[in-house]
């Protein structure tokens, strides 16, 4: 249930805002030179890379710096917020190491469950689950179940944001949707240290953001990619997991649904293809649209509308009881339109753009060694 926003709370989370973006803005070209000094650069080298010259990585870092100084002026440290802040201290120093000199996938995972296990440690755990029958009320408790479901989600959520990290401003941009989504329905439920938290990082996208999208002049990295999901994972339990109105399990999930079902699609995907579910691929969502011949600023535009509608939903969602089923069935209608339309889409442009051999004709042997 909704309460009336306090004022003093709006006026603190829009002071945290401002501070973070200010800080994140100013600290960026000279994270940029960083970067150029410690080698910290995306080199182009396979198709999945959409520029064609290398671009200084490690942005995530000026991000970090805003989030973590208005957070510290802002917000109350208690437990949670503890650990969540020294989860986000091993995410960065494992985003700064992958961006200057990549690591093994398993070597980045293992440091992604330990800042987890970090966050779950200082009481920042799904404990209870809303009751999924719209017909009936109450909840389930998780129990010991809590600890390793928490931890999942965290990890999933963190790296949904690293995998949509492959277009000028997309990760960025989504997270930053996530992040205002999740600043007003704290504000509209009187959450008021996840409401200033959230507008720390959404002010810390808004200073980063105008560097980084078409054409990039710096890019988030893993530094960013892993911080930003890891930020919003950690506080989707913290804000919204733990409310026992109705239906409110399906918040998170409507705030971060694009790059969840994008994560979720390319695992199945993989795997379909006997492929492990960490081999890269350019079967992303942000790569079909552009298969299908849409600029980059095009398609980042499109998923920024689609992240907008899912965040909007999880608005309405968390403030009005007359509308939730129509919500619900909308959204889910809205990702199987969505889905059809790009995959078929880019099914087609693969198939006009692949040349057809002669009947009866082999094909040709290339010359080049």
């Amino acid at each position: 249930m909704t309460t009336p926003i306090d004022h003093r709370l709006l006026l603190t989370a829009l002071a945290s805002l401002v501070t973070a973006l200010v800080m994140s803005f100013a600290a960026t070209p000279v994270v940029k030179i960083f970067a150029q000094k410690v080698g910290a650069m995306d080199v182009p080298k396979d198709g999945r890379r959409m520029h064609d010259h290398p671009i200084p990585r490690l942005g995530g870092l000026a991000m970090f710096l805003g989030f973590l100084l208005a957070t510290l002026i802002f917000s109350k440290i208690d437990r949670q917020v503890q650990g969540m802040l020294l989860g986000c201290i091993v995410i960065v120093i494992t985003g700064v190491i992958d961006d200057i000199k990549p690591l093994k996938w398993w070597s980045k995972l293992l440091l992604q469950l330990a800042a987890a296990g970090i966050a779950a440690a200082h009481g920042i755990r799904i404990e209870v689950f809303t009751n999924p029958n719209l017909f009936s009320e109450g909840w389930l408790i998780l129990g010991w179940l809590s600890i390793p479901i928490t931890i999942l989600w965290i990890v999933l959520v963190t790296n949904s944001v690293n995998l949509i990290d492959g277009l000028d401003g997309l990760a960025v941009g989504v997270s930053g949707i996530g992040s205002v989504a999740m600043l007003v329905i704290a504000l509209l439920v009187s959450e008021g240290n996840v409401a200033i938290i959230m507008a720390a990082l959404a002010g810390a996208c808004l200073g980063f953001i105008p560097f980084n999208l078409n054409p990039a002049k710096i890019f988030a990295g893993d530094t960013g990619a892993l911080l930003l999901g890891y930020v919003l994972a950690t506080m989707s339990v913290i804000g919204m997991f733990k409310t026992y109105a109705i239906l409110s399990f399906l918040l998170p999930f409507l705030v971060l649904a694009l790059p969840l079902f994008d994560t979720i699609f390319a695992i199945v995907r993989r795997v379909a293809h006997g492929q492990s579910p960490m081999h890269a691929d350019r079967g992303h969502v942000h790569h079909r649209l552009i298969d299908m011949g849409l600029s980059q600023k095009q398609a980042v535009a499109i998923l920024y509308c689609v992240s907008t509608v899912f965040g909007l939903a999880a608005v309405v969602l968390s403030t009005s009881g007359k509308v939730k089923a129509l919500v619900i069935l909308l959204a889910v209608l809205a990702v199987g339109t969505i889905a059809a339309f790009i995959f078929a889409g880019s099914h087609r442009h693969h198939e006009a753009q692949t040349p057809k051999e002669p009947p009866g004709e082999a094909p040709k042997e290339d010359k080049k060694q």
